[in-house]
């Protein structure tokens, strides 16, 4: 999907579905600001893209830090053309009466507060262009229970509402928001949520890979780039109709319950026994 020369901020851009969105809207021909707490992974991906992008140290519950890499992208290349709040943490698992208050406002900050400050700085930018697109990651936790934490899931579902009244109040000014919200996908963040570090962070993810091959109807783990197919084309020019929407992308997920494993074969036998001789 071509984006020639549009302008894109990613947060959480160093690895799993940021990494593969930046890389996806480079290979695009879009000009990618990414942006982190992980400067080591952080450059090297920006490193990788080449001159059409740069590194920026943000911590997304910062507001001024958001402000920062916006200002800096504009700057550097002009304008802003797209924003991917992407950035993410699940949080401990835990019954709700043992969540402390400072683990529920920490999941808000990295998750709904950040697509807040992402969406509100981008949009004065945008506003005076009269152009630009908008995606907030969401999670199917969002979606149904059981998916993830009490905190994330609360989180996540503010995400959807606070992606559809964005939409609705800035569509006049030429500003589209769009969320994306994926399955089981195999990337580092699972991990976190275990507690792991280090080497043991980065093999878990083959573990969470194998893991999800029967997790959904699709037989196979969700990667980054299924992800990152669907924000490329909410912010590309084919989407230019597209606002308010939510894209779940999922393997199927959240469509229930699968087929029991026998049933073809008792379809055909009951089709069989009302035959007539």
């Amino acid at each position: 999907m071509e984006l020639n020369g549009k302008v894109a901020v990613v947060t959480g851009g160093a690895s799993g579905i940021g990494a593969a969105t930046c890389a996806l809207l480079a290979r695009s021909r879009a000009r990618v600001v990414v942006t982190d707490v992980d400067d080591a992974r952080g450059e090297a991906v920006a490193a990788e893209l080449g001159e059409n992008a740069l590194y920026l140290h943000a911590d997304v519950t910062r507001e001024q830090d958001f402000a920062a890499a916006i200002r800096t992208a504009t700057e550097r290349f002009g304008r802003l053309d797209a924003m991917v709040n992407n950035a993410g943490r699940v949080g401990a698992w835990t019954y709700l009466e043992d969540i402390t208050l400072e683990e529920w406002d920490a999941t808000f900050a990295v998750l709904a507060r950040s697509a807040f400050l992402g969406t509100k700085h981008a949009a004065r930018v945008m506003r005076e262009q009269g152009s630009g697109a908008i995606v907030n990651i969401s999670s199917v936790a969002g979606l149904r229970t059981g998916f993830g934490p009490h905190p994330y899931g609360a989180s996540k579902a503010a995400i959807l509402q606070m992606t559809r009244s964005a939409a609705r109040e800035l569509a006049p000014l030429g500003v589209r928001v769009n969320a994306v919200t994926p399955g089981g996908i195999a990337t580092r963040i699972q991990g976190h949520g275990a507690g792991l570090e280090g080497e043991a962070l980065d093999a878990s993810i083959d573990n969470v890979r194998q893991g999800l091959r029967t997790f959904q109807p699709i037989p196979r783990a969700g990667e980054g780039a299924d992800i990152a197919g669907a924000i490329a084309y909410l912010v590309s020019d084919a989407a230019s109709f597209v606002t308010g929407q939510n894209i779940v992308v999922d393997g199927g997920l959240t469509l229930g319950k699968g087929w029991p494993s026998n049933y073809r074969a008792e379809a055909d036998a009951t089709a069989q026994s009302r035959r007539p001789d």
